[in-house]
């Protein structure tokens, strides 16, 4: 679509908002920016849906800002939803950097950290809010806040609000805000309570879909390490000591899992930064500031990080837990890869994995390449063994192991050569 071209000074963006993309380092808009501004700008209700790391954020925070125009004493006139602390102050800062040649005032609301200044930039004005729903709720409840004035509401990572229980907080916060408003929904999936959320509190949306929603990006090569369950932080060690990386990303199911392999890597003499929802927020900031500026070469993180968050040049995602649902593996593998770069993401497969590995390549409609690393001392696996369609070990009929660069391919039939 010749959209798709358009530089930004077309699609009718007001000149301070302009000024800003360009000190912000933009060219030219990505394509979910190119179609959601003008709608957004037209008044419509819109559904966005695109890959991680498309420029999500900018397309809806620049048509907002240009229609908010100036500061006005008053409540706030723009409402952006997220599900995490993290999600929160990123899309705050996003909002700051495009707007720094307008007088518009933008307020970041989580929990985690006191009330105070959270206060004082409520009670002095503010025209947009960028909160999570649990503490804005606390604010409206003590009266620091009130929602009577907004004219465009975000709901960003909508499923992910659904799967940390965000939804009646949503629903409550809405009903609160002016029926008459502008509103935009952002999510990578969208479940049925979605779609009656969206019933309820959408305006005749336009959906916009860019790239297939189950397809990881192309430009990351993903495979699958089979080991015996024994072996999982040896063959962890090992890929890091021989992958040539730049940064890493390390996904955990658990927290507890997540502290457990941090310590093992901090042992083995890596730099380790750690994230999830049991670390205060001064850690998790120091998390990402400190794997940002390369303090940090790895990043151990439960599901948290998957989503959202402005983490660039990623060279490696390594998933040492299989993800237990299809559309967590996206957003996992798409830390890497983005904005068009390459990027490897590797899974650790042990034998009770099978089921979520195999709902993962239903999810994306392709068979992900099990590779087994050349020269690691591998103790027996039944994922090693033939087995029949639908088994536990995870590979259809015969197979061998071919080698490639890094390690064997396993194909169907035949002995390894």
């Amino acid at each position: 679509m010749l959209l798709y071209y358009m530089p930004f000074g077309k699609l009718g963006l007001t000149q301070p908002v302009l000024d800003g993309v360009k000190a912000a380092g933009y060219t030219d808009p990505t394509p979910i920016q190119a179609r959601a501004i003008p709608l957004v700008l037209s008044g419509r209700d819109v559904i966005g849906s695109a890959q991680t790391g498309t420029g999500k954020t900018a397309a809806f925070a620049l048509p907002i800002l240009s229609k908010l125009g100036s500061h006005k004493d008053g409540g706030p006139r723009a409402l952006i939803l997220e599900p995490t602390r993290e999600l929160a102050a990123q899309v705050e800062t996003s909002f700051r950097d495009y707007s720094r040649f307008t007088d518009l005032k933008t307020t970041v609301v989580f929990g985690g950290v006191g009330y105070g200044r959270q206060n004082d930039e409520l009670k002095a004005g503010t025209d947009i809010v960028v909160a999570t729903p649990g503490r804005l709720l606390d604010h409206m409840e003590q009266g620091t806040v009130r929602m009577d004035k907004v004219e465009f509401l975000v709901l960003d990572e909508a499923d992910r609000m659904l799967d940390m229980g965000f939804l009646p907080d949503v629903r409550r916060i809405l009903d609160q805000c002016p029926r008459k408003r502008h509103s935009a929904l952002f999510s990578a999936t969208v479940p049925p309570q979605i779609e009656t959320l969206i019933q309820w509190a959408m305006h005749d949306p336009e959906t916009i879909e860019i790239g297939a929603r189950r397809t990881p990006a192309e430009t990351v090569k993903h495979v699958i390490y089979p080991v015996s369950d024994t072996q999982k932080t040896d063959l962890l060690l090992e890929l890091l000591n021989r992958v040539k990386y730049d940064s890493v990303i390390v996904f955990c199911r658990t927290k507890h899992g997540a502290d457990r392999a941090a310590v093992t890597l901090k042992r083995a003499n890596h730099a380790v930064a750690v994230l999830h929802s049991n670390r205060t927020q001064k850690e998790r900031e120091q998390a990402l500031e400190g794997f940002r500026d390369g303090r940090y070469e790895v990043l151990v993180a439960t599901d948290i990080a998957a989503r959202g968050l402005d983490i660039a040049d990623v060279s490696h995602v390594i998933n040492y837990d299989v993800p237990q649902h299809p559309e967590d593996y996206i957003h996992r593998i798409g830390r890497t890869g983005r904005a068009e770069a390459k990027g490897d993401a590797f899974t650790i497969m042990i034998a009770e994995d099978a089921p979520h590995v195999y709902s993962i390549e239903r999810f994306i409609n392709q068979k992900i390449p099990r590779v087994k690393l050349e020269n690691f001392d591998y103790r027996y696996t039944a994922l090693f063994e033939e087995a029949k369609p639908g088994a536990a070990a995870g590979f259809p009929g015969k197979v061998r192991a071919v080698r490639v660069r890094g390690g064997y391919h396993f194909a169907p039939g035949g002995r390894r050569r």
